[in-house]
Parts: C-alpha cells; structure tokens; sequence
C-alpha cells in the first residue's frame, strides 16, 4: 500500500473529469488493508477504474485505487469450474481469460468496462446475462467490523442494477468474486442482436469465441470508445412501471419497448424515452449525449462534472415532464 503523490482523479475516472482528492492511496496486496485502516481516513472512497460515477466537483475525501490483481480456478468438477477473480483485475480482459480456459458463462458480458470490483456493485448485464448467473461468492472488508468476510451472492441483494454494496454504500469493499463457470460451453443466444450479428458473420453453430466476437461488435457499433469519448457507459436506467403506468404509456405511444419484468412490473427502454425527447447526439459546450445510443453521456472535451450532470438533470426533467417517468442514473453522483 502506498500513498501517491499526485491528488488528481482525472485519469481515475472514465468521464475524465478533473478533481482532486485529499489523499490517494493505491492498495496492491490484501494483507495492506489492516495498516490502511489505521490511517484515519477521511471519507474513504475505494475506486476501480471509475467507470461507474460522476465526479460533479473535487473530492472533500481520500479515495484508495483498488490494484487487486489476479485470476485463478480454485476448484473444479466435471460440468463446472470456480474462479477467483481479484478486484482490481480488468473485467473484460476476464472474460477473455475464461474463454482461454475453455469456460463458458461470461461471454455477453465482453467489453464491459471497469474492473471486477465493480461488477457486483452494478450486478452487471448485457445482452441477456448478468453476473448473478454466475456469482458464487463475494469477499469483503468490511469497515464496520473491520475485518474481512466472505459474502454468498444470496446474500448480496443482487437486482436490476442494484446490490447490497449500493444499498450499504461504502461499508464494503469488494476485493474478489468468485464465479462459477460452465466447462461446457453454456451459451446464451436469446437476446435478438446477438443473434442477427452471428448470422452476419456467417456462424450457425457458435462457440463461445464467436458470441464475444459479436458482442464485441455490437457494443462498438452502438456504444462510443470511452478511450476517444470519454463517457460512463448507460448512464441511466432502463425504468420500471406499474401495469397502470404501462397502460397509459401505450395509449399513447404504442411504439413504446417494454420488457415485462415482474406481475406488475415492466421495464421501459430508457434510450427510447430520452430519443423522443430530442436529446440523442445534443451537446451543451463539451457535454452531450452519444449520437449512436441515447444513454450514454459523453465528454467532448473538458466538459466540468457539474456541466455533465446539469445536462443528465436536464434529461431527467425532460423525461418526466412528457412521460411523467423518472429516470435514475446508473454511476455514483459525487460528491
């Protein structure tokens, strides 16, 4: 563990917005954690890749870079096998890792940016997976009773977006997953755009190669390089509505996506929803909303957090008053 001279969070977050910090620590071994506590740490925010959060202004905190690395298969049966995966370790480069070992189970969540640390904080998902179908087991430091514990993924209140660690935010810090993983390939192949991609690229029979091949595609057909357009991914999520919500929505917009979720619960699709409001491809100054996907917020240049959040408040406001549907962000607004 070790303090770093530099206070700056620009390069720590993918929105690249500039801030600071008190201090900025960066942990590389699970054994600093005990030394790290005794810091007497002023807000303590414990960051990945910092895909996943909207820096509005300067840190009033210390803000610890999770440097965790690592990735390997702890036990194995014949169907299954179950890997460890350290937090700081690159999500997508883990995906291609378990396609290197032959295991199957990940393969829609390719190209997802951030770390694994993240991962379960979002309950991540893509084309018709999501990682509780493949979460076992979630190790933890827990601030409270400062020591680590090992969380089963039932007990992670895992749901659309949301877990336990956004419930409690900031009492845990994640410091590896442990997933278990199909030794046979276990595709999923539901989701209409995977399948209209491997018919493009000519594939009947797909391996699990060719469904992270299509992902792929997909994700950099529709989504912007957040290495050239710095941007947080969806920024906001797909909302949920009532039976009576939904009926008065298709009334008048017939149009209208909607995937039924629950008994009285259907989820809408947000990008639709801000699309016809008129904010696809809009820009105010250096921020702007992607011109290929609704909900992606983007940089365009040296766009504040504040300017970036006052644009998604816009969004939201618009949203509501012709919908009258309220859209939550998916990043962290801080602070």
């Amino acid at each position: 563990m070790q303090e770093l001279a530099s206070k700056q969070l620009r390069e720590h977050n993918s929105l690249a917005v500039v801030a600071n910090c008190q201090r900025l620590f960066a942990l590389e071994q699970i054994n600093d954690l005990p030394a790290l506590t005794q810091l007497k740490l002023e807000q303590p925010l414990m960051l990945g890749a910092g895909t996943n959060i909207l820096l509005r202004a300067d840190y009033p905190g210390d803000v610890i870079l999770n440097r965790l690395q690592g990735r390997q298969i702890i036990d194995a049966t014949d169907k299954h096998a179950f890997v460890r995966i350290q937090a700081g370790a690159d999500w997508h480069k883990t995906v291609l890792w378990a396609l290197d070992k032959e295991l199957s189970g990940i393969e829609n969540l390719a190209l997802i940016p951030g770390t694994a640390g993240a991962a379960p904080v979002q309950n991540i998902g893509a084309y018709g997976v999501n990682l509780s179908d493949s979460l076992e087991l979630v190790e933890v430091w827990d601030r409270q009773r400062k020591q680590a514990l090992m969380l089963k993924a039932a007990n992670c209140k895992l749901g659309y977006r949301d877990s336990l660690f956004k419930q409690q935010i900031d009492r845990y810090w994640i410091l590896n997953l442990t997933l278990k993983l199909s030794r046979k390939p276990k595709l999923r192949l539901n989701y209409s755009g995977i399948k209209q991609q491997l018919l493009a690229n000519g594939i009947e029979n797909p391996r699990p190669e060719d469904v992270v091949t299509a992902v792929c595609q997909l994700r950099k057909r529709k989504l912007p390089d957040p290495a050239k357009h710095p941007n947080a991914g969806s920024f906001f999520k797909n909302p949920m509505v009532t039976d009576t919500q939904l009926k008065r929505l298709l009334n008048q917009y017939p149009d209208l996506p909607h995937w039924p979720e629950t008994e009285n619960q259907t989820k809408l699709a947000a990008a639709w929803l801000i699309e016809r409001c008129g904010f696809k491809g809009k820009r105010v100054g250096a921020a702007g909303i992607a011109t290929n996907h609704a909900l992606v917020l983007v940089n365009y240049g040296q766009a504040t957090g504040s300017e970036l959040w006052q644009l998604a408040a816009t969004v939201q406001a618009a949203v509501l008053q012709r919908f009258e549907v309220k859209l939550e962000p998916e990043p962290r607004i801080l602070p």
